[in-house]
């Protein structure tokens, strides 16, 4: 019973470095993988009885480095940073199977942790008390440098059975020298520690790691050809990371005789296979081969990348295909899957396209709004105006063969006759188009890859019920029976989030009336069209069916925003449409962004402090000279206060002098001649006695 009990607990596994791509992702999957190998029938029933729980097969442990973000690796039972040697060999012993993957890098932190491990972990397996399963996650860089047996047959791929004869990359001979530490490792039944190693193709999937420059170049479009660098003729070995994951379940619930096992996918494609797909699916579908030293002065690869992406192998890894129980994500590779990892890739990273409809009266803001809209969440500004006459120029282009490599012959005719028909249309009705033309070039903008992979604001257009109807309805809108009552919309195209901005009539005319003569005119806020135009919104706005009722029957509804006169920057407006639009769900600044925003940052705290200092000195020296002033004045008061009270005393002293010259000076002054004469041995009673008897009322 106590044995029995021990197999239905979970495998316990460690994988080094969980915050980076590979590891991450091959945690993740084997955290959520439920128990399905074919080990023995008591392993094998007590697998199935966990299964029926719904237990997981494995307990994942792993590190992070120090410098991982929080909530890296939250998927793990227990993460482990900064720790020694000693204190991780008692993480490892504690495990029934140490994955140690070596496949991205080809620095030699990782591969020197690897090799210790194995040493340290193999020093100890007299003490296992149950047999363990080291796995090195190497990569096909150990085989870079192989060459056919028979050099004169050409496309002849290169197996796991000829893996004696792999020849490495310079940069990857530590790689293929752990390889034949963990390969010989003693062999059989009563070995305590088996291990195994997984050549792993260049991975791809999920978020992207080594093709994420191809990706991101594509999505965002900000080149008009993807860069290729090189001549990308090189065939590359590559493998899904989910499925690199399910080889490595396969191996800890298979134990497979063979300890050599190549994990990449069929495809045999080369690197340009691999971007011209990228970019047909995600951006222009065009590219742009370059010089391999552009990638570097470009930083869109580092020396160590381009490695990696040189390579040029053709491999068959029949193991996982005889053997192996996969649930394959990628079988056939990237190129016949593109469009599932694509969705892949945006779902990981978050990149969804934002859609809004703005609309409002004329002068209430809409397009000031919409620019703010799209420098905050970096989507595209759709005014119907502009969108006309970008098309006009393109089909201009087209026509007169501008760029005939890129435009084939069929291209060109269609493009001629569109172009006719707008011509024609604009000629029937004095320089107008018709509505079903300007919807087909509004549509085919919307349904442009920029606009499908970012979002776009369309500024005040749709303007009716109508016009939003022919515009983003599925249905078709010729057989007005088959349209049913609630339109089924173009999910790609219809805005997720509409806004109707309002204000008063009395606000937007004198706002229209206030502008400047050459912007009115440009805007058509004349006083002769601002009227007439404000007038048809507000019947319109009063129809029977109006553009809100449109969105309100697609479940998607309006929201209403006054705009008030006290909020001419629309800070308030702003605040409400993010508030419900959310975060953006796009890229965020590169690194040189980052950098560039960092250096203006700095500029601006350098400055404001130069200007707050500047300003304390000013405030001081100002201070300064009116406590100097004040000082000055002070004494000047001071002074002239000290000669009034001299002034004063003066005043008050000569009536006081008068008096005692006349009646004081003279009986004493007779009085001191006397005792002078006399000099009594008392003078000072012979003077008061004197005073007395000599004294006389005036």
């Amino acid at each position: 019973m106590g044995d029995k009990k021990r197999h239905t607990l979970p495998k316990r596994i460690f994988i080094n470095d969980v915050d980076r791509y590979s590891s991450m992702h091959i945690a993740k999957f084997l955290s959520t993988s439920r128990a399905g190998g074919e080990d023995s029938e008591e392993e094998e029933a007590d697998t199935v009885e966990s299964s029926r729980r719904g237990e997981a097969a494995f307990q994942i442990v792993g590190t992070v480095s120090p410098s991982s973000k929080e909530g890296d690796g939250d998927f793990l039972l227990e993460k482990y940073t900064s720790s020694t040697r000693g204190e991780l060999l008692e993480r490892l012993l504690e495990c029934d199977v140490v994955v140690y993957n070596i496949s991205e890098s080809a620095t030699q932190q990782p591969v020197e942790e690897a090799t210790w491990a194995i040493t340290a972990l193999s020093a100890e397996m007299e003490n296992f008390k149950s047999r363990k399963m080291f796995i090195l996650v190497s990569s096909v860089m150990t085989w870079a440098m192989t060459k056919a047996q028979n050099p004169e047959e050409s496309g002849v791929l290169l197996t796991e059975e000829q893996f004696r004869r792999r020849r490495p990359h310079p940069n990857f001979r530590k790689h293929n020298n752990v390889e034949k530490v963990v390969l010989e490792l003693a062999r059989g039944k009563k070995s305590k520690l088996v291990g195994y190693v997984v050549g792993s193709g260049l991975q791809y999937g999920k978020g992207e790691n080594l093709f994420n420059y191809f990706f991101k170049e594509s999505w965002l479009m900000q080149f008009p050809k993807v860069p290729l660098f090189g001549k990308g003729t090189n065939h590359i070995p590559t493998i899904h990371v989910n499925d690199l994951a399910g080889v490595i379940q396969n191996i800890v619930e298979l134990k497979p005789k063979s300890r050599y096992i190549l994990a990449v996918d069929d495809s045999k494609n080369t690197l340009e296979d691999i971007v011209k797909v990228i970019s047909d699916t995600l951006g222009s579908g065009k590219i742009n081969k370059l010089p391999q030293q552009d990638a570097i002065a470009m930083k869109a690869f580092t020396p160590g990348e381009l490695e990696y992406l040189n390579i040029n192998l053709r491999l068959d890894a029949f193991i996982i295909k005889d053997s192996f129980s996969l649930h394959w994500t990628s079988e056939a590779g990237m190129v016949e899957n593109m469009a599932s990892i694509v969705e892949e890739y945006k779902d990981t990273r978050q990149l969804l396209p934002i859609r809004i409809c703005l609309a409002g009266p004329p002068a209430v803001g809409k397009s000031t709004i919409a620019e703010k809209l799209c420098s905050h969440y970096k989507i595209h500004h759709i005014k119907i105006k502009e969108v006309i006459e970008e098309n006009l120029t393109q089909l201009k282009e087209i026509v007169n063969g501008s760029d005939p490599d890129v435009f084939s012959e069929e291209v060109a005719t269609a493009a001629q006759k569109q172009l006719e028909q707008i011509n024609k249309s604009m000629e029937i009705d004095e320089g107008r188009l018709s509505d079903h033309l300007v919807f087909d070039i509004l549509k085919e903008k919307l349904n442009s890859q920029p606009c499908r992979n970012q979002g776009f604001v369309l500024d005040g257009f749709p303007r009716s019920y109508e016009q939003a109807r022919l515009i983003f309805s599925d249905e078709d809108t010729e057989d007005q029976d088959l349209i049913p009552k609630k339109p089924v919309h173009n999910t790609e195209i219809t805005p997720e989030h509409v806004f109707v901005l309002d204000a008063t009539d009395d606000f937007l005319t004198k706002r229209a009336l206030g502008l400047p003569q050459s912007v009115a005119d440009e805007m058509r806020y004349t006083q002769e069209e601002f009227v007439p135009r404000l007038t048809r919104y507000r019947q319109l706005s009063t129809a029977e069916e109006t553009l809100p009722d449109y969105f309100d029957e697609q479940e998607i509804h309006p929201q209403h925003i006054e705009v008030t006169t006290d909020d001419s920057e629309y800070t308030g407006v702003m605040q409400k449409i993010i508030e419900i639009v959310g975060i953006p769900k796009n890229y965020g600044p590169s690194a040189e962004e980052l950098e560039e925003e960092d250096r203006k940052r700095d500029e601006e705290r350098k400055q404001k402090e130069t200007e707050e200092a500047a300003d304390r000195k000013r405030r001081n020296e100002a201070a300064m000279a009116e406590m100097a002033a004040q000082y000055k004045e002070w004494q000047r008061n001071l002074s002239e206060v000290e000669r009034q009270e001299h002034e004063l005393l003066e005043a008050h002293s000569l009536p006081l002098r008068n008096y005692l010259m006349k009646y004081v000076m003279p009986p004493l002054s007779e009085a001191m001649l006397d005792c002078s004469k006399i000099k009594p041995e008392e003078p000072v009673e012979f003077l008061a006695e004197h005073l007395l008897r000599n004294n006389q009322q005036p």
